[in-house]
């Protein structure tokens, strides 16, 4: 049962997926504030004073009509902060184990021909006729 249990937790597609969704949402918060907290005002310091941020007013006084480029650029860095979290911590230590798995799968030493376990068997026996036919010399001799 642990084996089954094993393999379904060590399965490529599964793992992968169940990693990326718990941990990228746990670490999305995170991400998301440092990346609306650090990155966003970094990025709208570029815009001048007088803009509300790093965007374009599509028309003037509608607050409603402002193109934010610096949360599309934002959004996009949390995304790429939250994959390389997943990937680095997750997912690449998983993979190395599964090849690490298969590498101890590979083919071992092969198994002997029958006509090889033969040949030992009557390499065996033929010692072991030796052997006594020596102790029969021997106890011959103190005779």
């Amino acid at each position: 049962m642990i084996k089954g249990f094993k393999d379904f937790i060590l399965r490529g597609n599964v793992i992968d997926l169940a990693v990326a969704v718990v941990i990228g949402a746990a670490f999305t918060s995170i991400v998301s504030a440092f990346s609306d907290s650090i990155i966003k005002p970094l990025l709208n310091a570029i815009s001048p004073p007088s803009s509300e941020g790093l965007g374009v007013q599509i028309v003037g006084g509608k607050e409603s009509t402002f193109v934010d480029f610096s949360a599309v650029i934002t959004a996009a860095i949390n995304f790429l902060i939250v994959a390389a979290i997943v990937y680095f911590v997750f997912v690449l230590p998983v993979n190395t184990l599964k090849e690490r798995r298969k590498r101890g799968e590979e083919a071992g030493p092969t198994e002997p021909t029958e006509v090889e376990l033969l040949a030992e068997i009557r390499d065996l026996l033929t010692a072991r006729e030796l052997t006594a036919r020596e102790r029969s010399a021997v106890d011959d001799q103190r005779s």
